[in-house]
């Protein structure tokens, strides 16, 4: 493992003060090490392309390289601004981008990340942005950082540096606070007591597709009408609102984190213009990026609660903080003829251990499949 001290200092010895990005796993230990002693110098991004913009723009103010740090996962979100806005034959923006190289060739990993570690040296080159891959080598570490910020000074472009597995992450904390009296999998649990049985659940990427999972196993119900959304976060929503638009006579419930729904929030304006009363949109607010390390997101600052009501759903007309509260939101949104949304407030960290959500994805979603259609399925077994 890198020493956290030792890395901070050579950014700062090559003038590198200044922070950005989405958190990772691994990379909690650096973003965490930012919060305790740069949280000034830092802003927590609601997506990737939007930590590409606000670098952007400190660069312009100040002359100053700024440090963009990120999952390989989110370069999806990077590439737009990275090939059409700091590219060297645009405008030139230079910046360091810190990427956890989740699903690097050769290491184990969850299905989600096999591809976007396969491809991910591959999009760097495809977009001309010169990258190297840490090493655990203290001794040099000075070496790379400055070789680094000196080819995106002389470029007037972006360089990545390649974050392996362990390098800057550190022990996984349940990071458990007293903000709100429920957790999520209590919260979950409660949807899952007051809802229909063949409601459609999607959960959103992290602890809320586990939650829902071990629940499942806990209470020995199937699995058949749930979707798991691993990787592509911020996108639950949509997959769920498409779903309920199709299947009418089903409800359908996103499981939603804070930090997702912020990253892709334009996606909430969409019932505004499709009438879909069997969606029902949860958000699970527990203020924070947990699944990779806790690091504060704008979920308990923001009143999403009143955004949700501009985009065209019903609500209960504030944030839900207990259980009472959750039972009398939920039937009450049962009765409003259109989509609907509820701010459930909740604590930080897990009820108890939960192991690895290890599971066959092509055989849950042909499962889910079957569910959505069962007509077509007879007819094909015919």
């Amino acid at each position: 493992m890198l020493n956290l001290g030792l890395v901070f200092e050579e950014l700062e010895k090559n003038g590198i003060t200044f922070f950005t990005g989405v958190p990772d796993s691994y990379l909690d230990n650096f973003c965490n090490y930012i919060l305790a002693n740069l949280a000034d110098r830092n802003i927590i991004a609601a997506n990737e392309g939007n930590a590409i913009g606000i670098a952007t723009g400190h660069y312009l103010a100040s002359k100053e390289i700024p440090l963009v740090y990120m999952q390989n996962s989110g370069m999806g979100n990077a590439i737009n601004p990275l090939v059409s806005l700091t590219n060297a034959e645009v405008y030139g923006i230079p910046m360091i981008l810190l990427i956890g190289w989740r699903g690097q060739p050769g290491t184990v990993d969850w299905p989600q990340h096999e591809l976007q570690g396969e491809i991910t040296p591959k999009l760097l080159d495809i977009m001309r942005i010169p990258y190297s891959v840490l090493k655990d080598d203290n001794d040099n570490i000075g070496t790379v950082v400055s070789e680094a910020v000196d080819t995106a000074r002389a470029n007037r472009a972006p360089y990545a540096l390649l974050v392996p597995k362990k390098l800057l992450a550190g022990e996984k904390v349940n990071c458990k606070d007293d903000s709100y009296p429920m957790s999520r999998e209590e919260a979950i649990e409660i949807i899952l007591d007051c809802l229909p049985k063949n409601t459609i659940y999607l959960a959103t990427t992290g602890r809320a597709t586990r939650e829902l999972f071990y629940l499942r196993e806990k209470r020995n119900e199937s699995k058949q009408c749930d979707f798991l959304n691993v990787g592509s976060m911020g996108h639950a929503s949509s997959i769920a609102l498409a779903i309920a638009l199709e299947k009418k006579n089903r409800q359908v419930v996103c499981l939603d984190g804070d930090a997702a729904a912020i990253m892709h929030m334009g996606a909430l304006t969409l019932v505004s213009k499709n009438h879909c009363p069997n969606f029902i949109h949860v958000l699970l607010n527990n203020g924070a990026h947990e699944s990779v390390g806790g690091q504060p997101s704008t979920g308990h600052s923001v009143d999403f609660t009143q955004i949700a009501e501009a985009c065209g759903y019903k609500t209960v007309g504030k944030p839900v903080c207990n259980k009472e509260l959750l039972i009398s939101s939920l039937r009450i949104l049962g009765n409003y003829d259109q989509a609907s949304f509820i701010d459930i407030r909740i604590h930080r960290g897990l009820k108890r251990p939960l192991p690895p959500l290890d599971f066959s994805h092509r055989e849950a979603i042909d499962s889910l499949i079957a569910e959505l259609n069962p007509t077509t399925e007879r007819m094909a077994s015919k």
